[in-house]
């Protein structure tokens, strides 16, 4: 596949990597040191990417976004993916699943997304359900012409600055055949959930070593009831909807890690060619100029994974061309590790001063451990793929 850039994707390069340094790095140091995003910054970093095109580029030019690819959206991803988690959030890209958004909900959910004026946010896990989300305990069941909500949800992100969220429940059970094996399994639904709800709340996470300033939260639903007209897409159909909407999730996750690789080699490349000892620059030597080769391979290659799976992200879903659940566990099984070796061997060539909160190499490695287990972790991306070569075989 031909990855050259066109005219328009090295322009919004250009500009992202502008928007980076000139809006989000100024203020890294600030974010990592305080855990917070004040509102004032969050506000100026939403303003200024909606006056540049840069916020809900992912969502499509009819619904008043930016219309870019799945390819371009990579490409931008991989640009904002070199700042700090917190900030780079900011700049704004709501959840793909809000196309499903019918009648009012689009005027009161997805439309203020897309403008900047509201902030959504995705509440999948619970403490017993990580990898399996079929096993989630929260429930939503049926009372007269609404659902009623109990459950607990935990590791949210941003909830405590979001407007409302998107919750998936269990709603009920369906036959199913898995393995051979005949059996139930639990469906779930997915609805929209204002903040300011009856019957729910928010409070403050766990405190983590990754994405500083980027806050996790526990979301409690304690008879909270909710109207049909809150329910996303159909009921009972909330994993297809989830399928439809959030597979390019992964591939955002791999350009994000993309672009932390960069920042992270480019210092150490840097560095290892100014750096001297025992009279020559430390690249010189094999031990550094050979890690350095070894980043750049596995960075490569990353690329070349997440790419060949954006591009056929951008094909018709009806073709043999578009992108798989193995092509995108591809790319955020090559990334996500891709990064983890490269900033842990970046800090290696730097030495102690790799450790210091003076390079934001700390904390590309405090980050990178995370992005190996959410949005499923590297053992389910190897599942995906393991069984995406087997099924075949299995079945002549």
């Amino acid at each position: 596949m031909n990855f050259d850039h066109t005219e328009e994707q090295l322009r919004l390069i250009e500009t992202a990597k502008r928007f980076v340094e000139e809006e989000l790095y100024p203020y890294e140091q600030e974010v990592e040191k305080t855990g917070e995003v004040r509102a004032e910054l969050r506000q100026q970093i939403i303003d200024r990417s909606l006056a540049i095109g840069l916020y809900a580029a992912n969502m499509p030019e009819d619904l008043g976004g930016g219309g870019l690819d799945a390819l371009s959206m990579c490409m931008l991803d991989r640009e904002l993916g070199r700042a700090n988690m917190a900030l780079q959030y900011t700049v704004g890209r709501p959840s793909n699943i809000l196309q499903a958004c019918v009648g009012e909900q689009r005027e009161k959910y997805l439309f203020p997304c897309i403008k900047g004026e509201k902030i959504d946010c995705l509440a999948m896990t619970e403490p017993g359900a990580g990898s399996d989300l079929r096993s989630m305990s929260c429930k939503a069941e049926r009372d007269g012409d609404d659902f009623v909500v109990n459950g607990t949800k935990h590791f949210i992100s941003h909830a405590e600055v979001a407007d409302f969220v998107i919750l998936f429940a269990a709603t009920g059970v369906e036959e199913t055949q898995l393995d051979s094996r005949r059996g139930t399994r639990k469906t779930i639904t997915a609805f929209l959930v204002d903040m300011d709800s009856p019957g729910f709340h928010v409070r403050h996470g766990y405190d983590s070593v990754s994405h500083r300033g980027y806050h996790n939260c526990i979301l409690e639903f304690d008879h909270c009831r909710l109207p049909t007209r809150q329910v996303l897409g159909e009921v009972d159909q909330g994993f297809a909807i989830a399928n439809d909407w959030l597979g390019n999730t992964r591939l955002q996750v791999a350009a994000i890690c993309l672009g932390r690789c960069d920042r992270a080699f480019e210092l150490a490349c840097e560095y290892a060619a100014t750096r001297k000892q025992f009279n020559q620059t430390i690249g010189k030597f094999q031990g550094v100029g050979f890690k350095l080769a070894d980043m750049e391979m596995r960075r490569r290659a990353a690329e070349l994974i997440t790419y060949q799976a954006a591009a056929k992200a951008n094909a018709n879903s009806n073709t043999n061309a578009a992108m798989s659940d193995m092509d995108a566990a591809l790319a955020k099984l090559s990334a996500t590790e891709a990064l983890a070796f490269i900033a842990d061997e970046a800090i290696q060539i730097y030495g102690g001063m790799g450790l210091m909160s003076d390079l934001p190499l700390e904390r590309i490695w405090r980050d990178a451990r995370v992005e190996r287990i959410w949005e499923g972790t590297s053992e389910i991306q190897r599942l995906i793929i393991s069984r995406s070569l087997l099924r075949p075989l299995e079945n002549k």
